[in-house]
């Protein structure tokens, strides 16, 4: 090898000892490569072997025009500008490489080029890997960024089920426009609750949201609850008059709960207000106008009344612009305990120390049906709390329409899991040790004869870590 290449090199570098020379240049681990002024390859080092897989006989003595005719080292050796740590592909090995070349003078007279590089196609690869996972990266924040983030007032509406997330985008969305709200579902899933987020989440949050429970006032009074009345309007008529709910509202929410109970004559007069944005009070003759977001909501099926003749299609239409229906109880059992956690929370405050449902109330809690959905939750919780002498709700403490449920269905629900068994008898023997022992876990663990490791273990297991 050394020979071939003296052969060639021996007129280009005349006054060298080649010998000394190929040495330092083969112990160069970049890729060493020399053209002369009509870019015939006159030396490559070893490396150019190892690196590029091309023996050097094979290249020594060709033109790099012919074998790379669009190589930087033809561009340098014909503008005399050196170039240095620039990236170039090589078409001829299909390979990237980076590195420098630089033009050999005669004088003034360039007489060839050297080009010191290396192979970065491992590089090359990486990166584009890299970009390839930043890119998918960006795309998925994008796609995140693009999914419905929930107001922070939304955090009042406690639940994870799947079907209520759906309702409660859906409420985001509607609560930065001004447009009319009709909130359905069954008594207690939290109509109200949903309504104030809305307002809160709106353009109004700093202006009033007033409530009106349609079916609480009396027929001969709703009228001038929302519209108020003017002086002497009629016999005990406050002096000097009084605003009415829907001027109380003025640029913020009017929330009109049980609107399916509303008379057919208000519901025309409401209708009229909807449409003109104004009204008069009672005994007045001047048009007031208002400016009010209004939010609806109804147990009752609208649509139904509306064949039955009791409720007027025309309103129903002016009211129902974006419905939202709320799951009931029952189908987003799944939030049933996250539920009794924040309302224990609450009246853990009121009665003066923590609380926590035993393993048998929480399964009588999950598979009791709840017909009056949260609101019923929250009171039996509540009455829970006020009977209960200990931190423990046990199911001593639940109203007896609960237990009953469960026992009638309770062979065709009998669990035989003995590993379910075994951790809700020792959940329940736990929680019984720390309420005696007034939540002094090192008295507790000793009374239950078991090591700290182990306790703490099942502190955790159970989720009573922070009891």
């Amino acid at each position: 090898m050394i020979s071939t290449i003296h052969a060639v090199t021996t007129s280009f570098f005349p006054k060298w000892d080649t010998e000394l020379l190929f040495k330092i240049l083969n112990n160069i681990h970049d890729v060493v490569l020399v053209i002369d002024s009509d870019t015939t390859i006159v030396f490559a080092n070893e490396a150019y072997a190892k690196i590029l897989g091309v023996p050097i006989a094979k290249v020594l003595g060709r033109r790099l025009d012919r074998i790379e005719p669009s190589a930087k080292t033809i561009e340098v050796l014909c503008t005399g500008q050196s170039s240095y740590c620039r990236r170039s592909y090589l078409d001829s090995l299909g390979i990237n490489v980076v590195g420098s070349t630089f033009p050999l003078y005669n004088g003034k007279k360039i007489i060839g080029c050297v080009s010191i590089f290396k192979n970065i196609n491992d590089v090359v690869e990486l990166n584009r890997e890299l970009n390839q996972t930043k890119g998918v990266a960006d795309y998925l924040k994008e796609q995140l960024d693009q999914e419905e983030h929930l107001p922070n007032s939304f955090e009042e509406y406690i639940g994870r089920n799947s079907r209520l997330k759906e309702t409660l985008k859906l409420a985001a969305k509607v609560a930065k426009t001004d447009s009319t709200v009709l909130i359905l579902g069954e008594s207690g899933v939290g109509k109200e609750v949903l309504a104030r987020v809305v307002h809160n989440s709106s353009a109004r949050k700093n202006k009033p949201m007033i409530k009106v429970n349609c079916a609480a006032i009396p027929e001969d009074l709703i009228e001038s609850e929302l519209f108020g009345y003017e002086d002497g309007a009629f016999t005990g008529a406050k002096k000097g008059g009084k605003l009415g709910k829907f001027e109380l509202a003025h640029r913020g929410t009017i929330f009109l709960d049980e609107i399916g109970d509303m008379s057919l004559t208000m519901q025309a007069k409401l209708l009229r207000v909807l449409q003109e944005k104004e009204f008069e009070r009672i005994g007045g003759t001047r048009a007031i106008k208002v400016d009010i977001r209004v939010i609806a909501a109804t147990n009752r099926n609208l649509e139904s009344m509306i064949e039955e003749g009791s409720f007027r299609s025309d309103l129903y239409y002016r009211l129902n612009i974006v419905p939202i229906m709320l799951t009931p109880l029952r189908e987003r059992k799944d939030d049933i305990l996250e539920l009794a956690k924040v309302f224990l929370k609450q009246f853990s405050g009121e009665v003066g120390h923590e609380l926590t449902l035993s393993p048998q109330v929480e399964r009588l809690l999950k598979s009791y049906e709840w017909p009056g959905n949260i609101r019923e939750l929250k009171n039996v919780l509540e009455h829970a709390s006020i009977v209960s002498n200990s931190k423990v709700i046990t199911s001593n403490h639940l109203p007896a329409r609960i237990i009953r449920k469960k026992q009638r269905s309770n062979v065709k629900d009998r669990s035989y899991d003995i590993k379910e068994i075994v951790a809700s008898v020792e959940k329940e023997v736990i929680l019984s040790a720390l309420n005696a022992c007034n939540n002094n876990r090192t008295n507790a663990l000793r009374a239950l004869g078991i090591s700290r490791k182990s306790f703490y273990n099942k502190l955790h297991q159970y989720g009573i870590i922070d009891i």
